[in-house]
């Protein structure tokens, strides 16, 4: 992405500043970014912290960008989108937006239509830098424009492109609502442990500490899970025992009914949000 590209963020909240810390963490010019909310005093801690631009006025924002990240709650975005358009058709600026569900074609619709426009799923670790994203562009977006859309996903973590728009409520079961579920492993884990007499802080410590070593393991690994989950196990040993129990327990049949529950969810919302004009 070039330093001269200007980034707007309409909504100033924690993704938001998530996203621009990690730009400017890999090098880009904060000079070169501006922020709007109706907030002035929460403007005004995001420009102490990273040095961008701010304003309470959503147009004069656009106004300023090659790309507008929109960055507000799914509730608000019509009437956000539909006060920006025509700046927006007179700028012709790429659209991301952040918000789930809200699709696509909605976006565009209520920004007069028409224009480039890409959808991020991105998660909560991504404040830490360790995000995971899907992103989906319409046919609008140019080569150039979904390398700078990478560029700025991958400085908070990893960025995944899908080619159909349906299958970011795959990515939302996936890696959107994924932290829960590693959270709720972690939760059950430590009070195992506790239960069997460790400290609960040492428990915790060491489940965490686990959890992300074997995240890491798996990343560098050339191995599938199944081959690294094989390579702890030996023949008749705790760590067989316990997969075994998990097995019969039908964790398998319940991650799935789970996955499927999150997916589902995703495809109604993403019909409730449409039609809430």
């Amino acid at each position: 992405m070039s330093t001269a590209t200007t980034i707007s963020f309409i909504g100033a909240g924690n993704m938001a500043s998530a996203i621009i810390g990690g730009m400017i963490a890999n090098g880009f010019n904060a000079e070169n970014i501006w922020v709007s909310a109706p907030d002035d005093q929460h403007l005004q801690a995001i420009r102490k912290r990273f040095g961008v631009s701010i304003t309470t006025d959503n147009r004069y924002c656009a106004q300023q960008a090659d790309i507008v990240v929109l960055a507000v709650k799914p509730q608000v975005m019509a009437d956000v989108c539909r006060d920006i358009a025509p700046v927006a058709q007179n700028t012709r600026p790429l659209m991301v937006s952040i918000a789930a569900g809200l699709e696509a074609a909605t976006l565009d619709n209520w920004l007069g239509g028409g224009l480039p426009l890409v959808r991020v799923m991105p998660n909560t670790p991504s404040l830490v830098g360790k995000g995971a994203a899907g992103l989906y562009a319409n046919s609008q977006v140019s080569d150039d424009q979904k390398a700078s859309v990478e560029a700025v996903f991958k400085s908070i973590g990893s960025a995944q492109w899908v080619a159909q728009e349906n299958l970011l409520h795959a990515v939302t079961a996936l890696s959107g609502s994924g932290p829960a579920y590693f959270f709720l492993m972690l939760e059950a884990l430590e009070a195992a442990a506790t239960k069997a007499g460790i400290e609960a802080g040492t428990a915790r410590e060491l489940a965490i500490q686990t959890m992300a070593g074997a995240a890491e393991m798996a990343a560098q690994s050339e191995h599938d899970p199944a081959q690294l989950k094989r390579n702890v196990m030996s023949p008749g040993g705790t760590t067989e025992q316990a997969i075994h129990t998990f097995e019969d327990g039908g964790l398998r049949e319940l991650v799935e009914k789970a996955y499927q529950a999150a997916f589902s969810r995703s495809e109604v919302m993403a019909k409730e949000l449409a039609g809430d004009d």
